[in-house]
C-alpha cells in the first residue's frame, strides 16, 4: 500500500488522523486548495509554504490538454514541474469533461469530448485516466467516475453509479505506479441506499482511500448530510475519506463531525477574486461602499491580511488591481486551513461539538 491512515483521536464521530505516504505525512482533517492548471490562482509555491498547505490539487483534464501529460512527465512530473515538494492530488478529469462540454458522449467504455482549448475530439477511458495521472505523478490519483448533476432522474443516478463502479474496477486493475495511491469515488446522488451500496462495493475493491463525489452539486445541506452519513457507514475506518468539492465552513464542520478527513474546493479562491472574504464573523463583501473609509482589517486574527485596511483593499478591488485578489486569496485560504487546524485541536481536546456549534452559529 502506497498510503496508510493512522487514527490519532476520536470525538464522537469526528476523527483526528494522519495520512502517511512515501513523501511524508498529512495531518487530517485537511483542506486542500485547488491548483487547476498547476498553480493556485494568484499564488506560488512560496505562498504554499507560508500558508502551511498540506496538499494541492491539480486538474487532470486541463493539464493533459495544456501543456500535456507527456511534457510534464518529461520534466520530472508535477512536483518538479511546479517546483514544490509538498503533497499533490490529481482528480480524474471526469467532472470537467462532463461540465465543460455540451456534446459529451458517455458509453460503457468511456467518454468522448471536445477540447475547450482547440476544439479537437478526445477519447478518455478509465484506463486512460490512470495512465495520464501516472504520467503527471501526483501522490494521490482519483478514478474516473460519472458525476450526474442534482437533481437528476433516479434512473440516471443509478446508471452513473453502475458505470462508476465498473470503471473503478478497471482503474484498479491497471494501476501500478509505485508510491502513488489510487482512490475510488462513491456515487449515488442523495439516495441513502444507493450511497451505502456504492461505498460497500468500492470497499470491496480495496482502494487506498475513498472519495465521496456527486455532492454539493445542487442539493441542500439537509439533503447532503444523510447521503454522506450513509456512505461513511460503509467505508473502512482505516482509510482516508475525502468529500470532494466542499469548501464552505458549515458543510466542512458538519462533515468532519461524522468522520470526513479531506476536503477541496475552488470556492475560497473564486470568492476572493470577486471581493468576498471569509472572516471569523462571516462573509464580508469588499465591494460594499460602507468599507470605503474603514481603517479596520478584514479580520484582526488573519495574518495574511491584517496589516491592510478594508478601505485600501476595497480601493484595489475597485480599480481592478490584481494585488487585491492575491491578498484576498491568501486571506481565504488561511481562514479554511486554520478552521481545520482548530477542528483537529478540538477533536484532540474532546470539545468538537462545542467547536462545531460555534462555527455553525456564524456560518449556517
Amino acid at each position: 500500500m502506497s498510503l496508510s491512515y493512522e487514527l490519532l483521536a476520536v470525538d464522537q464521530g469526528a476523527r483526528r488522523g494522519r495520512i502517511h505516504t512515501p513523501r511524508g505525512s498529512i495531518e487530517t482533517p485537511v483542506f486542500m486548495p485547488v491548483g487547476t492548471r498547476g498553480a493556485v490562482i494568484h499564488l506560488d509555491q512560496r505562498d504554499y509554504e507560508e500558508l502551511e498547505i498540506e496538499v494541492v490539487l491539480g486538474n487532470t483534464y486541463h493539464l493533459m490538454l495544456r501543456p500535456g501529460a507527456e511534457i510534464i512527465e518529461g520534466l520530472g512530473g508535477l512536483h518538479s514541474f511546479v517546483s514544490w515538494e509538498g503533497h499533490m492530488l490529481t482528480d480524474s478529469g471526469g467532472f470537467q469533461v462532463m461540465s465543460l462540454n455540451d456534446n459529451v458522449k458517455i458509453d460503457d467504455d468511456g467518454v468522448t469530448f471536445t477540447s475547450i482549448y482547440d476544439g479537437s475530439k478526445k477519447r478518455f477511458t478509465p484506463e486512460d485516466a490512470v495512465f495520464t495521472q501516472e504520467q503527471l505523478g501526483a501522490d494521490i490519483q482519483m478514478v474516473l467516475d460519472v458525476c450526474p448533476p442534482l437533481p437528476s432522474p433516479q434512473k440516471a443516478i443509478i446508471e452513473a453509479m453502475g458505470r462508476t463502479h465498473d470503471w473503478a474496477a478497471r482503474a484498479k486493475s491497471v494501476h501500478s505506479k509505485a508510491g502513488q495511491a489510487l482512490f475510488g469515488i462513491v456515487q449515488g446522488g442523495i439516495d441513502q441506499g444507493l450511497r451505502a451500496k456504492s461505498a460497500k462495493y468500492l470497499t470491496g475493491l480495496d482502494f487506498a482511500g475513498y472519495g465521496i463525489g456527486g455532492l454539493s452539486v445542487g442539493e441542500s445541506h439537509q439533503e447532503m448530510m444523510p447521503a454522506l452519513r450513509a456512505a461513511i457507514s460503509e467505508l473502512p475506518e482505516d482509510r482516508p475519506r475525502y468529500l470532494m468539492g466542499v469548501g464552505d465552513p458549515a458543510r466542512i464542520v458538519d462533515a468532519i463531525g461524522i468522520g470526513v478527513d479531506m476536503f477541496d474546493c475552488v470556492l475560497p479562491t473564486r470568492l476572493a477574486r470577486h471581493g468576498t472574504v471569509l472572516t471569523s464573523t462571516g462573509k464580508l463583501n469588499l465591494r460594499n461602499a460602507k468599507h470605503a473609509a474603514s481603517d479596520e482589517p478584514l479580520d484582526p486574527h488573519n495574518p495574511m491580511s491584517n496589516s491592510f485596511s478594508r478601505a485600501y483593499l476595497r480601493h484595489l478591488m475597485q480599480v481592478k488591481e490584481p494585488t487585491a485578489a492575491r491578498i484576498a486569496t491568501l486571506h481565504n485560504l488561511w481562514f479554511l486551513i486554520d478552521l481545520v487546524k482548530q477542528a483537529r485541536q478540538a477533536i484532540e481536546d474532546g470539545s468538537y461539538e462545542a467547536f462545531r456549534s460555534h462555527t455553525l452559529d456564524t456560518w449556517s
